[in-house]
């Protein structure tokens, strides 16, 4: 099922797609996207660091009349960015959580972002379960950035591609309108919405960077997608050493070979399966996250090899994939 046709229809389609970046913004002359390339990885690498990360989530305006907003809720923590991979024209950034737990800090690898530049395809969502590739329009390809989000175990969560842009002297990254499964903050409430139609935000600061979502939910009626509240999500990196940054650094050290075997097995379950198809589940992600990162841990306790836990987690990732 194409989502984007069964919620808008003909005529909102048309109107949809005339108010995207693809369509908003002109393509970019080789001049200018040469001139910026050198600042455009400067933006993007400068997200990486120690931070105190502040997340601020708030449904704001309802579409439906029937629905009732959700509180504001806010929550924070401690995260660590680090590059983990930099050839020029693609930029890995991983982030690791550290928490306290019962007195102890405890290291739990978090989301990777990867920014590629001028890409011809984008790994989107594309349906319950499933990411497909979907290809960035020649001409809208020259001067910009895609970005893919990855998931706990590095599978995939959304992809979007758009450029980096000045307005009233802010310089930003904005992305073209973007499908995403439900975050596992929604997902476990069991709610109406059934997926996010998001633009997504990123922006450096003197104090570090943000990161502003704007998403639509949206819920299926009447067999079609439909509206059903607004939500603004501004997570902001404040800049911040105060905290066991070390704890994160032991943990990527211990993990990282077992993590880059894993990120190859999802680009390989990605080529040759035209996407990735996997089970999800709202207390986890994928049904074999849980797995997989327990296989790190063991890894760092070890309770096993990095070469046994690649070979076991390749074993479950194959298992649990489909070809689309």
């Amino acid at each position: 099922m194409n989502p984007i046709k069964s919620l808008f229809g003909a005529s909102l389609l048309a109107v949809a797609l005339a108010a995207s970046p693809a369509l908003a913004h002109p393509p970019i002359a080789a001049e200018q996207a040469a001139a910026s390339f050198e600042t455009d990885r400067a933006d993007i690498l400068a997200m990486a660091g120690n931070y105190r990360v502040s997340f601020d989530m708030q449904e704001s305006t309802r579409w439906d009349p029937a629905y009732t907003p959700l509180e504001k809720k806010t929550s924070g923590g401690h995260e660590v960015v680090r590059v983990i991979e930099d050839t020029g024209r693609k930029i890995v950034l991983q982030h690791l959580l550290v928490v306290e737990h019962e007195g102890k800090d405890m290291v739990i690898k978090h989301w990777r972002q990867d920014w590629e530049y001028e890409p011809a395809r984008v790994l989107v969502y594309a349906d319950r379960n499933t990411w497909k590739w979907e290809e960035v329009p020649e001409k809208m390809r020259t001067g910009r950035w895609s970005q893919t989000v990855w998931q706990v175990d590095d599978s995939p969560r959304y992809g979007g591609w758009g450029q980096f842009e000045t307005q009233g002297g802010v310089r930003r990254w904005r992305s073209n309108w973007t499908w995403r499964p439900l975050a596992r903050r929604d997902a476990v409430r069991k709610p109406v919405y059934d997926r996010y139609l998001s633009i997504n935000r990123h922006q450096n600061s003197p104090d570090g960077w943000i990161h502003w979502q704007d998403n639509t939910k949206m819920g299926w009626k009447q067999g079609k997608l439909a509206p059903i509240v607004q939500e603004y999500v501004l997570n902001t990196y404040t800049r911040f050493d105060g905290y066991n940054v070390k704890a994160a650094d032991d943990y990527w050290a211990a993990t990282k070979d077992y993590w880059a075997a894993i990120r190859a097995e999802w680009d390989k379950v990605a080529a040759q399966k035209g996407g990735i198809g996997i089970q999800e589940e709202a207390e986890t992600g994928t049904v074999i996250s849980a797995r997989l990162m327990q296989l790190a841990d063991d890894i760092r306790s070890g309770k096993t090899s990095t070469s046994k836990a690649i070979a076991e987690a390749r074993r479950i990732m194959d298992e649990n994939t489909r070809t689309l």
